[in-house]
């Protein structure tokens, strides 16, 4: 006689990942509705500099238009690294607890580092170049996360076994992050060279260490 066993049918609770994704693209509605001619612009960045050049001062990198961009950017960032916990660590992708954990993380890991930034800028004196260089450098990143929502709510919504489509995304990631400094390298390359040693020092300790050991501290905890 065949002994059957019976087995407890797990369904994972995604409604507040639903609820979170719909709340982005209510931001971007408001967004939209909100600041449409800068809106009309930002959506052309890829193709075209004239965002950049209308937006360039620095008193924009604190506007209402770049703080809904921001939550959505943390937003999706923070999925993004709960996917790669659950195709690398075996982690629970419908924990929102872990999210909870994730999102926070990040959260002060970005205010922190930008906080960090603008005392170094003003001991050094370089606080215009700085903050005209972020607010390039967080145009284009909200940019492509804008573009990179779809990839991951469609990843997070679909179970995949192999690990090779998240590694391109990784490597995606990657190419758009150092596309994103080149670009930025290349517009400010005047006020650049004219600090070129502060400059350095910024890069070094700002942009590279502490994407490093934030990292090393995911893959690690």
């Amino acid at each position: 006689m065949k002994i059957m066993e019976l087995q407890d049918r797990i369904i994972e609770n995604k409604d507040w990942a639903t609820m979170l994704f719909v709340f982005c693209f209510f931001l971007l509605v408001v967004a939209k509705t909100r600041f449409e001619s800068r809106f009309n612009d930002y959506i052309k960045l890829f193709f075209s500099d004239k965002y950049t050049r209308i937006y360039k001062e620095s008193n924009h990198l604190y506007s209402g238009f770049n703080v809904l961009l921001f939550i959505i950017n943390i937003i999706t960032l923070s999925f993004l690294v709960l996917l790669f916990l659950n195709y690398n660590n075996h982690r629970d992708k419908a924990d929102w607890i872990l999210y909870i954990q994730i999102i926070t993380y990040i959260t002060i890991f970005i205010l922190s580092k930008f906080l960090v930034e603008k005392i170094i800028a003003v001991i050094f004196n370089v606080e215009e170049l700085i903050e005209q260089f972020n607010l390039q450098k967080v145009s284009y990143r909200t940019y492509f996360t804008l573009l990179l929502l779809p990839v991951v709510m469609f990843f997070y919504f679909n179970n995949f076994t192999a690990n090779s489509l998240f590694l391109w995304l990784f490597y995606i990631l990657l190419a758009i992050n150092i596309l994103i400094y080149i670009i930025s390298l290349k517009n400010y390359q005047k006020f650049i060279f004219d600090k070129l040693f502060y400059f350095i020092l910024y890069l070094c300790a700002l942009e590279i260490a502490p994407y490093y050991f934030m990292y090393y501290l995911i893959t690690k905890n």
